[in-house]
């Protein structure tokens, strides 16, 4: 049983880091309230221990300390409802409009057991990114437990997320559920998994992926390569492109991962079709072509039929999925059928009983979108953090509770 389970909270202030970096429209409206929803089960354990809950996070990027377009305040009623309808009882949801200072201060120390008390955000102060530990200290003051369970923020050395852990004895900083769900998951795909594992990566860049991909090959059987990354393959093995995305720089990295696989006995999979457009726009023409044949002119902006049908066989066979990336550009329906039917297959996998995990923002915004988040074994919440990990490198988040 974990130490999040296990631990009492009666009683007791628990200072939670949370994500609640989530996107706000013109009117300061929620308009994904994902990250929110991922942490109610953590925040209804402890109210229902009898403890109480300060809740951190940032919010956007603001660049000049407070600004009203950032200011965290405007996530409490909707938090509120999440909660009480959660619960099923009202849960009072308090707001402080500074993160440390006397208005903070006071308001954790009047916090009565079942309520919840939100700080504003924390990247009003400078010091939060630089990793400050006295400004850490005074957040650390508010509450008499830590918990982490913001996994977006886990690759980030700043003050909420790792340096803050310090001021806390090994028994009282733990993570919540996301956060447990998330190492977990991650984990059981980067170190535990059963065979074959199939790692799907897609998306615009081979640069972005070059890490993650040489993890890889040391832990996958299976690698399939779609989005715009795939034309950097086919160009750097004298294949023809026509104005698809290609990074000239990376030729050489393409065939170095090539030769890399080969030599482990990993199987590289690139679509050998694609969906091609006279432009990059929803209503331009289309047609198929053999991803290395694409004649002057045209783009490949998605896979095709036979790239579907053989990347679809082999995420059937596999035990272990990762799935990190689009297949085209599936926000323009035209370009949508191949990450579609990934996903789908994806999916099909899970139900057979594969372990499938889906991380990096554009995958699970596809999931989302196609109404499969229920059918896959664990979506993440991490993005970058979620990469880093998988690039095989430590992140003090979750370095700054195990050391504990």
């Amino acid at each position: 049983m974990s130490r999040f389970t296990h631990h009492s909270f009666a009683g007791q202030k628990a200072l939670i880091r949370v994500d609640f970096n989530v996107p706000l429209n013109a009117n300061f409206e929620i308009t994904d309230d994902t990250r929110i929803r991922a942490t109610i089960p953590t925040i209804q354990k402890i109210l229902n221990d009898g403890g109480s809950v300060i809740l951190m996070s940032h919010l956007g990027r603001p660049k000049d300390g407070p600004t009203e377009k950032y200011s965290l305040k405007h996530l409490v009623a909707h938090l509120q409802e999440l909660l009480s309808k959660a619960t099923g009882h009202a849960v009072p949801v308090h707001f402080a409009d500074d993160c440390i200072g006397e208005s903070a201060i006071q308001a954790a120390a009047a916090l009565k057991p079942g309520e919840v008390l939100l700080l504003e955000n924390l990247r009003f102060y400078k010091e939060e990114e630089k990793g400050d530990p006295a400004f850490a200290e005074k957040l650390s003051k508010l509450g008499d437990v830590y918990v982490n369970d913001a996994f977006g923020t886990a690759h980030r050395a700043h003050a909420s997320t790792a340096v803050i852990a310090q001021f806390f004895p090994a028994d009282k900083k733990m993570f919540g559920l996301v956060m447990e769900g998330e190492v977990s998951s991650a984990e059981k795909v980067l170190h535990q998994a059963s065979k074959p594992f199939t790692a799907i990566i897609g998306g615009a860049k081979v640069s972005d992926k070059i890490l993650i991909l040489e993890n890889l090959l040391e832990r996958a059987t299976d690698i399939i390569i779609g989005g715009g990354m795939a034309y950097t393959f086919m160009k750097a093995q004298g294949g023809n492109i026509g104005n698809s995305l290609c990074e000239e720089d990376r030729l050489q990295t393409a065939l170095d991962l090539l030769k890399k696989a080969e030599e482990k006995g990993v199987c590289i999979h690139l679509p050998s079709d694609s969906v091609i457009a006279d432009k990059f726009a929803a209503d331009a023409n289309t047609s198929t072509a053999p991803s290395n044949q694409i004649p002057d002119g045209w783009m490949g902006l998605d896979i095709a039929e036979n790239a579907c049908e053989q990347f679809s066989n082999c995420i059937k066979r596999s035990k272990t999925i990762l799935w990190n990336g689009p297949m085209g550009v599936f926000e323009m329906e035209k370009f949508q059928h191949g990450t579609k039917t990934i996903a789908t297959a994806v999916a099909n996998a899970t139900q057979n009983g594969a372990f499938s995990l889906v991380g990096g923002g554009d995958s699970v915004a596809a999931v989302n979108q196609f109404g499969f988040t229920d059918k896959v074994s664990y979506v993440s919440t991490g993005g970058g953090a979620l990469l880093e990990y998988f690039e095989g490198k430590v992140l003090p988040g979750i370095a700054a509770i195990k050391q504990g």
